[in-house]
């Protein structure tokens, strides 16, 4: 699949980081066939739909997003995202780290500690415009008007639809066995146990961890498991290690299959995600590369 902002049809992508934005990712992309499966994010996603339809899952239902639109997503709610039109759907991302939404919170809103966004999607044109402006701005170099932006459309989005994030309840039995759940996997994330000897070893049932998993992660273990390997490469990617490397670290059984699961969760090939760590990225780039 051809890839490239010129192409009208084909899918594209471009994940990167712009060095004088520190604490954001950028996403810009095109997808007709590409789905993104359940998965969740340490940083904020502030997503400008600028073609097509994309629907996204969410805890609390499937929501439809088109031109003009902004997907207001907070940090570690699952989610899925696929076309929601035949000519699938085009955006520009943005990635902030909970520092960068908190630091500006502090500065230009009374809300204060953890924030977050109450809407999980707005029809904000002006919002959407700023955004891609930031994308255009950092693809040109020009530090000073993506920092500004990027500023300008944060204290935009939280003054109209930001809050704190929700306190966290008192710990259920079955919560805190889906914390130390996590806590294995985490340890254990290149040979981790079956549901039942995972269960078996908190002391609980297989099928009760299971549904306390699901509620606690909003996925069942295997799937978290297979988010977070992705996300613990995307960090040795990072720092330079090979894929084939990270595939081994992380517990993929090889480099394909961690292509395979890096790319439907990141939205771009592990090799190419690199590349732009590397600043070696080549306009027209294939998604498969």
């Amino acid at each position: 699949m051809a890839a490239g902002p010129e192409s009208g049809s084909e899918e594209w992508a471009r994940h990167w980081r712009y060095a004088d934005l520190p604490g954001l990712d950028l996403l810009r992309a095109r997808y007709v066939r590409h789905a993104f499966p359940r998965h969740s994010h340490a940083e904020y996603v502030l997503a400008s739909v600028t073609g097509g339809v994309e629907d996204v899952g969410l805890p609390g239902g499937t929501l439809h997003a088109g031109p003009g639109a902004v997907v207001l997503i907070n940090p570690e709610v699952p989610h899925t995202a696929r076309a929601g039109a035949p000519e699938g759907w085009a955006y520009a991302t943005l990635y902030p780290s909970a520092q960068v939404i908190d630091a500006i919170a502090a500065e230009t809103t009374s809300l204060r500690g953890s924030v977050g966004f109450a809407e999980s999607s707005v029809l904000d044109p002006h919002a959407a415009r700023l955004i891609g402006g930031v994308h255009r701005a950092a693809e040109e170099g020009n530090a000073l008007a993506a920092d500004t932006l990027l500023r300008v459309v944060v204290a935009r989005l939280l003054s109209l639809y930001g809050g704190p994030l929700p306190a966290r309840l008192p710990r259920s039995a079955g919560a805190r066995a889906a914390d130390r759940a996590r806590a294995v996997l985490e340890d254990r994330m290149s040979g981790p146990p079956t549901l039942e000897e995972l269960a078996a070893e908190l002391g609980t049932s297989p099928f009760a961890l299971l549904r306390a998993f699901k509620k606690q992660y909003g996925m069942p273990p295997h799937a978290w498991l297979t988010d977070a390997r992705v996300r613990a490469a995307r960090r040795m990617l990072d720092a330079g290690t090979t894929p084939a490397r990270a595939a081994a670290e992380v517990g993929f059984t090889d480099q394909p299959h961690l292509n395979r699961h890096f790319t439907r969760i990141v939205g771009v090939p592990p090799g190419a995600y690199q590349r732009e760590r590397a600043g070696t990225y080549k306009t027209g780039r294939d998604l498969t590369a």
